[in-house]
């Protein structure tokens, strides 16, 4: 079990990614297939755990996430919270959880000297309408650009650098550092050719997207341990029983894979 208490109290480093829409089928499936040797090699066993999303759709996701409630396992009795807002005097918490007494993660993690910065993927991170800053105004610092939205098929890419300019900028600090991976987010059909979004295309783009991951982890915990989290805020259905987006409480959308892990 990762001793999150620990993690933050001793000022370890935190990088959060969402691959945002990414289902558990197609992670898994790119997985076995071999189309993600980076991703195979930073997961813990090499394999994505299957969980349960507390939200249908961006917003709601991320809101959860950074009030304490990452997905859950698809079982009835669950291993203890990492972070939690805290609780009610009644309620007892794991020692090796991380409780933080203020309305989000983010402020949390600030009174520990942390600065919380986001690298936007999709256009809930964007500003460009008042919806759009809700996420980004929890953080110090956000960046957005057009080219960091899934449109750009190169989008990873451009996010990956700005995150590792910003983990170099803040070398000397404790930092929390998340970046909303757009790239397996409709539209994504371009990676395969095609004008329709699919189960393949999103696979292809996961591909894409392995690479640029691979490098990002990699640079940063060359340098530094961090706490590594990894997950989709919640998958999309592409036709199954005649679900098509994400917002729906379907098994393509609320099975998500899931890794977290520290590094030495």
């Amino acid at each position: 079990m990762i001793n999150a208490a620990e993690v933050v109290t001793s000022g370890t480093s935190i990088l959060f990614v969402t691959l945002d829409s990414l289902r558990y089928d197609v992670a898994r499936a790119a997985l076995h297939a071999g189309r993600t040797p980076r991703m195979a090699r930073i997961l813990p066993g090499g394999v994505w755990e299957e969980r349960r999303t507390p939200g249908t759709f961006t917003l709601p996701a991320h809101i959860a996430f950074f009030s304490g409630f990452l997905p859950k396992l698809p079982q009835p009795v669950q291993p203890p919270r990492l972070w939690e807002c805290r609780p009610p005097a009644f309620k007892d918490v794991d020692a090796g959880t991380f409780v933080f007494d203020a309305p989000n993660l983010l402020t949390g993690l600030a009174r520990y000297g942390y600065r919380t910065v986001c690298i936007g993927g999709v256009t809930y991170f964007s500003r460009e309408t008042p919806l759009g800053s809700v996420l980004p105004d929890m953080f110090h610092e956000d960046l957005w650009r057009p080219k960091f939205c899934s449109p750009e098929p190169d989008s990873t890419r451009h996010q990956v650098d700005h995150a590792l300019t910003v983990a170099e900028q803040y070398a000397d600090r404790p930092l929390f550092l998340f970046v909303n991976v757009s790239a397996t987010h409709v539209p994504h059909g371009h990676y395969t050719g095609d004008s329709v979004d699919s189960w393949h295309s999103q696979a292809a783009a996961l591909a894409y997207a392995d690479a640029h991951l691979g490098r990002l982890v990699e640079a940063l915990t060359n340098k530094k341990r961090w706490l590594i989290i990894m997950c989709a805020d919640h998958g999309d259905a592409f036709g199954e029983d005649g679900y098509h987006g994400r917002g729906i409480a379907h098994p393509t959308v609320l099975n998500v894979p899931f890794a977290a892990l520290l590094t030495s």
